[in-house]
């Protein structure tokens, strides 16, 4: 086949369609993280780093930074739908690449979930009167026709959804300056620093749960082939993303701890930020931030979604799972098949899981993805590349240990479970590719 023939048919078949630019992926992964990130984890973060919530959020950003500028530079050397799937695969080995992609398809595959179960809950508490199992059938539905609109609406969701989320965040720091205002005795280091209960192990182990606050920001590279100048692109909206998430999250944690300084007095633990707000504007703006984490969970099971489809299909293309079905895409360009599928499984697994085992689960996969991205870029950039400098050498050296004593810190039932996960894919792996002997081959994308 000449390349004509080759280029007519890479033009004539469905494909991704480039229709993202730097902004709609910045208010995409912040909509996967949400600005309202470190409000759901706020109680139990408090309580296990004795009220170092702060500190323990800013740690886990220089975590996260580092790791956001691997992903970006490895979305200029590879701009694939597959993610941290392709990186690993294409740089390191074929085998670890499908790895990492199954560790990162059960943390995609799981946020859904966990939001159609959160949702549902939520919902129930506004509207007790509808079964639970009625708001996991609609919200189950709601992610994945959202995400069957195609990739430009969806954008325009997101943008819509983070810009009433950021309203109410306003809100609740007028109402907490206003309620500071009339306190006195307020210690305005505490936040960071208290000698009285400052631990270093409580600081690290707050830390592996802080991190939460950032998960999801790598959904952005899996957009790599519906990104405008996505060698440049990625990286920016990546390193971006993280950047105003952990400010804003840093911010948010501080008014908080400064309204309620003892993290030993939530009313629950689970909802302790809405309680803060409470105390800080009153009933109106518990209200508001309880419909707001909604919201907010509402756009991140949708984010979530897309992103899981887009991985599948990157694996699905290069027929690491069968392509037939999840490598195929409809006339407009969208992985439909892995949208549905995706759907099955978020509202088969509100009936099945809890939310507190996926939410466990969710950093089991995504940190070995993020290790394994920041070895690609250190390989790629440092002993692979010309350019032996510092800024290609530290950045992924630090990022790859910093996510290994998160991930060794994590509990030891999201170990089990989790290795029980990947050793079902090493198993399939090795079989796929007969003992490892046989490469799996990475297709290229289309032409920018």
């Amino acid at each position: 086949m000449s390349s004509a023939t080759g280029s007519e048919t890479t033009q004539s078949g469905p494909r991704l369609k480039r229709a993202l630019g730097l902004w709609d992926l910045v208010f995409y992964g912040i909509i996967l993280i949400q600005p309202t990130a470190p409000m759901p984890p706020f109680g139990v973060v408090s309580q296990v780093a004795h009220g170092h919530v702060v500190t323990t959020v800013l740690i886990a950003m220089v975590a996260m930074l580092f790791t956001a500028i691997s992903y970006g530079r490895m979305a200029r050397a590879y701009p694939s739908a597959g993610s941290a799937y392709t990186y690993v695969g294409r740089e390191i080995h074929s085998g670890l690449g499908f790895v990492t992609g199954w560790s990162l398809a059960m943390d995609y595959i799981l946020n859904p979930i966990i939001c159609t179960i959160w949702c549902s809950k939520a919902a129930l508490n506004l509207l007790p009167e509808i079964p639970y199992a009625v708001w996991a059938v609609f919200f189950a539905l709601l992610f994945t026709l959202l995400n069957l609109r195609g990739i430009r609406a969806t954008a325009r969701t997101n943008e819509v959804l983070v810009v009433a989320m950021c309203v109410v965040v306003v809100y609740f720091f007028v109402a907490a300056v206003r309620y500071l205002l009339h306190q006195h005795g307020v210690s305005y280091t505490q936040p960071f620093y208290d000698p009285n209960t400052f631990s270093l192990s409580r600081i690290s182990t707050g830390t592996s749960v802080a991190v939460l606050t950032y998960i999801g920001f790598d959904g952005i590279s899996t957009l790599s082939e519906e990104a405008h100048n996505p060698r440049r692109n990625i990286l920016l909206a990546t390193v971006l993303t993280c950047l105003i998430t952990g400010v804003l999250a840093s911010a948010e944690v501080y008014a908080g701890q400064l309204v309620w300084p003892d993290f030993q007095t939530y009313p629950d633990v689970d909802t302790a930020f809405s309680w803060v707000a409470r105390r800080a504007g009153g009933p109106i703006l518990f209200h508001a931030v309880n419909m707001t984490l909604l919201v907010a969970t509402i756009g991140s099971g949708m984010g979530s979604q897309l992103g899981a489809a887009r991985l599948l299909y990157g694996m699905g293309r290069d027929n690491t799972i069968p392509r037939g079905f999840f490598g195929a895409l409809a006339p407009n360009g969208i992985p439909r098949k892995n949208v549905i599928f995706v759907g099955v499984l978020a509202l088969a697994g509100a009936f099945a899981m809890t939310y507190q085992l996926g939410a466990e689960l969710l950093n089991f996969g995504a940190i070995i993805g993020f290790m394994g991205v920041n070895a690609s870029a250190f390989i790629h950039y440092f002993v692979r590349g010309d350019r032996k400098t510092l800024g290609n050498f530290l950045p992924p050296l630090l990022g790859f240990i910093f996510c290994l004593a998160i991930w060794t810190s994590l509990h030891r039932p999201a170990l089990i479970a989790g290795g029980i996960w990947l050793s079902i894919g090493i198993v399939y792996a090795a079989v796929k590719t007969n003992g490892f002997s046989k490469a799996i081959v990475f297709s290229d994308p289309p032409p920018e």
